[in-house]
């Protein structure tokens, strides 16, 4: 991440990152395959943060 970006901008962009990522394989199992995505999945193309 470049680093001319104001602080707010950043924890923002990186809880964005963080948010990022597929729900656990043992909760697929566990709800036997269920819950297999959840809403705040994001991909950089399609997508853009309002950040």
């Amino acid at each position: 991440m470049g680093s001319i970006k104001t602080l707010g901008k950043k924890t923002r962009l990186a809880k964005a990152l963080k948010q990022n990522r597929r729900v656990p394989l043992f909760v697929i199992l566990k709800t036997k395959g269920r819950v297999r995505a959840h809403p705040k999945m994001r991909f950089w193309r399609r997508h853009k943060i309002k950040a």
